[in-house]
């Protein structure tokens, strides 16, 4: 079970640093992978703005998207996060293109934080926490943590944390998103400042919130 976990913290894209920490950047996909998550929004938005032209903006994301494929191709790196990248990219395309709203690029997000908020709340009921699973297997922790109800509730703590960054996503942008082209501008801004920015830092607190209680150390016997 602890390779389970160890397992499933790596495909989450979890990366601990020499010093035995959460690598936040590395964690978010590093440089690049900040880019891959923003740049095709951000050409969509840039584009309609100019030319309030679907077409164009749509083909301006997919370009990005695809462009990334191609990087992680010549660079021989994995390319899971970049062809889900264009997937989602693809997605969403299809949808705006499909209703003719410029916002509807946006729609999948709400889905997607939806599926996240439902399976971290699922594991905190089961008393399988996310943040265990992942936050154990970079302190060394494995399940171990499963045993001790400190821990255990420590790691629900954290896992609420990340359902409450989610949530905040989707209180914040869906009012935008019904305001349909006039809320666009704010829609996207706040997606792109919603995403990896706001990922890191609601992961940078969890860290910090879920961190084991240092022991004191025992006096030795020359000090009694």
């Amino acid at each position: 079970m602890s390779d389970i976990a160890a397992g499933y913290a790596e495909k989450a894209g979890l990366h601990r640093n020499s010093a035995g920490h959460v690598d936040m950047l590395k964690s978010a996909g590093g440089v690049q992978g900040i880019a891959e998550s923003i740049l095709p929004g951000l050409l969509f938005l840039v584009t309609f703005t100019i030319t309030r032209d679907l077409t164009p903006s749509l083909i301006a994301a997919l370009a990005a998207a695809a462009v990334f494929t191609v990087v992680r191709l010549v660079q021989r790196r994995p390319l899971t996060q970049a062809l889900a990248g264009v997937v989602g990219v693809g997605i969403s395309a299809w949808l705006a293109n499909t209703t003719g709203k410029a916002e509807d690029f946006y729609v999948l997000g709400f889905f997607t934080n939806l599926a996240y908020i439902a399976a971290m709340v699922l594991s905190i009921a089961l008393k399988w926490p996310v943040a265990g699973l992942l936050f154990g297997f970079v302190r060394n922790e494995g399940l171990e943590w499963r045993k001790n109800p400190e821990r255990l509730r420590s790691y629900k703590l954290g896992t609420w944390i990340v359902v409450a960054v989610l949530a905040l996503r989707l209180v914040v942008q869906v009012p935008l998103y019904f305001m349909g082209e006039a809320g666009l501008t704010a829609l996207a801004t706040t997606r792109l400042l919603m995403g990896a920015p706001l990922y890191i830092l609601g992961l940078w607190v969890a860290w910090l919130v879920t961190k084991p209680a240092v022991q004191p150390s025992k006096p030795s016997s020359s000090e009694t």
